[in-house]
């Protein structure tokens, strides 16, 4: 590893002089996310509440603020702006959505909504990108690294939490529209608030576009592939007293998006509906002890025109969380869960199947002096699979004011979707995939400035992947054949320079197929985001510039596609006191590139929105 790492930074500066030179003359880059200050509160690293700066894993965290100034037109898109994240689509926001984790795939990452597990059981499983409304999230947490130690299965990579508003005192109502290239448009309109014992939050977006289209070979069908989507949101909470606290949230998407079906020009369409229900009990019975009890359950469902073949995922989740703070400087955490997923597709044998987990988790973290340690322990009883236990393990010493270096181990486990084992293409023995990761971590923080550098290297074994040969009877079959070795390291950094604030993250990653030495599909080896922004006569300006390097369309596939280099511009002002106007270039310099071969990309493309919010 430590070999790896020091051909990836040989020649660093010269990959990195194009972007500080683009940064600077465009005078005053800006805008994806930039980690939160050291005091900010995230849960997603143990389940509780810690203060960013006690954290041991690898976590950042990206608020609405920088939501806005981001420009993204979808969370995998602000996902990609982040470190240590790069995504694929085929053709637009609304299509196919991948998103790799330190180059894994993406079922490996586990995907949480106001705290309701997000999953579909089809052909891979992970979660429906294209189905969640950015335009409706307030808050993201990034958890880098497995932690199936706290969540359990499929969290190999990593850990995504997202977060809706939440209402605070008085009455904070909100609309915007806005409108840009190919015909795209939004409407949105909200209000929160908080009274008494009561808040609540509700919102409505809808949103769309003409599209383009999405394929570039000749064969295709050269209409545009536009795409359509309605969504509701609602959270109330409930203060009984100083300590005790009901929550429950809803959220309902339903999505329509055009694809080109060869030459066939019949009006091929995806239809994507997603939904999340959620309801828990916070309880904090004394100074030492803190429960919390929660019933979550979330459909994502879709159906394929003009076939009309439709597919359906139900995931129900029943967790029980308590946390004892012991002393000052040790906590104690103990859950029990349940998860039942059930799937219906005609190619399924008996046209549903279904399955349970049962869990058991413990987690302690202490701290002496300027040492930390923070251990995890999970084991999962499979109603197919049977007991699963997985294991974590992380030590901090701040060997110096505002810097500390950490090392953590882990192991994790994902079991095979309900597709893969019960379709026609399945294998009812297939195993459970595995990972054993190990990293290093190296990091300054003071106030709302930070750099950190983290090597990882991640082992992946009994991956599951559709091939040839195989028990299923067709000429291909899902099957335990493969094993990956993900390994690389990640440089991130903020930092305020008079009136202008800059971020950035470098990547250098290795992820490869074992067997084969291949590098796995769509994947750079190198990717940079850097920017920042700042205020020109009372406007919020920015650019951003985003690099990768080039990638195999498929592993062991001679197809390359070719490395890219993206600008992005935004400004935003507060016209009036109530009213904010906002607008983004994205791709100014109109550069071709592709993410997926033969799958178009927008190009340059312009937005502006205007948005009322009494203050």
């Amino acid at each position: 590893m430590i070999l790896f790492v020091a051909q990836r930074l040989h020649g660093a500066a010269l990959s990195l002089r194009p972007v500080a030179l683009a940064a600077a003359a465009f005078g005053v880059p800006g805008s994806p996310a930039v980690a939160a200050s050291m005091d900010e509160v995230v849960v997603s690293a143990t389940r509780a509440e810690q203060r960013l700066s006690d954290v041991l894993a690898d976590v950042t965290v990206v608020d609405r603020t920088a939501i806005e100034r981001s420009g993204s037109n979808s969370v995998a898109e602000l996902l990609s702006r982040q470190p240590g994240v790069q995504i694929t689509t085929t053709g637009g926001p609304f299509t196919t959505t991948n998103v790799f984790v330190r180059g894994a795939n993406t079922q490996y990452t586990a995907v949480y909504l106001d705290g309701v597990r997000l999953d579909s059981q089809t052909t891979s499983g992970g979660v429906t990108w294209q189905n969640i409304p950015l335009a409706l999230i307030d808050r993201v947490e990034i958890l880098r690294g497995p932690a199936a130690s706290v969540y359990g299965s499929d969290s190999m990579a990593g850990v995504i939490l997202l977060f809706t508003k939440q209402g605070e005192a008085g009455v904070q109502p909100f609309v915007g529209v806005g409108y840009g290239t190919h015909g795209t448009y939004r409407a949105e309109a909200g209000v929160s608030g908080a009274a008494g014992v009561w808040d609540y939050s509700v919102s409505a977006l809808r949103e769309g576009s003409e599209g383009f289209n999405s394929k570039t070979v000749a064969k295709a069908d050269p209409d545009k592939d536009g795409y359509s989507r309605t969504a509701l949101n609602a959270k109330l909470g409930l203060q009984i007293n100083a300590a005790h606290r009901l929550q429950a949230q809803w959220m309902k998407t339903d999505s329509r998006s055009d694809y080109d079906n060869g030459t066939k020009k019949d009006n091929a369409q995806y239809q994507r509906d997603m939904q999340s229900v959620g309801a828990s009990w916070i309880a904090q019975w004394s100074q030492a002890y803190r429960s919390t009890v929660s019933v979550n359950t979330s459909s994502d469902d879709y159906r394929l025109l003009p076939s009309n073949e439709k597919t359906q995922t139900r995931l129900n989740t029943y967790l029980w969380q308590n946390d004892f703070q012991l002393s000052r400087h040790q906590k104690l955490t103990a859950s029990v869960e349940r998860r039942e997923d059930q799937f219906t597709n005609p190619k399924v044998q008996s046209g549903e199947q279904s399955r349970h987990q049962d869990a058991f988790a413990l987690g302690y973290g202490f701290r002496m002096g300027n040492h930390s340690w923070q251990l995890n322990a999970r084991h999962d009883q499979d109603s197919e699979f049977g007991g699963k236990t997985t294991g974590s393990a992380a030590y901090g010493w701040d060997f110096a004011p505002q810097w500390r270096i950490s090392a953590s181990m882990g192991t994790a486990f994902r079991v095979p979707t309900l597709y893969q084992r019960f379709s026609i293409y399945g294998d009812a023995t297939l195993k459970p995939e595995e990972s054993n990761n190990k990293e290093l971590m190296l990091r300054w923080g003071q106030g709302d400035n930070f750099a950190s550098a983290t090597a990882y290297r991640n082992k992946l074994t009994n991956m599951v992947a559709y091939s040839g040969g195989g028990v299923c009877g067709q000429s291909s079959c899902y099957q335990n054949v493969d094993q990956a070795m993900l390994e690389g390291i990640t440089l991130a950094g903020a930092y305020r320079f008079g009136a202008v604030k800059w971020h950035g993250s470098v990547d250098f990653q290795n992820p490869r197929n074992e067997k084969t030495g291949n590098l796995l599909a769509r994947r750079s080896q190198r990717f940079v985001t850097v920017g920042a922004d700042t205020v020109v006569h009372a406007w919020d300006v920015g650019a951003e510039v985003q690099m990768a390097s080039r990638r195999h369309d498929k592993e062991g596939d001679a197809k390359i596609l070719a490395g890219y280099t993206l600008l992005n511009l935004s400004a935003s002002k507060s016209i009036t006191k109530d009213f904010t106007l906002t607008a983004r270039l994205d791709n100014a310099l109109d550069r071709h590139y592709t993410l997926a071969n033969d799958y178009a990309t927008a190009g340059r493309t312009f937005y502006v929105g205007l948005k009322w919010m009494p203050q």
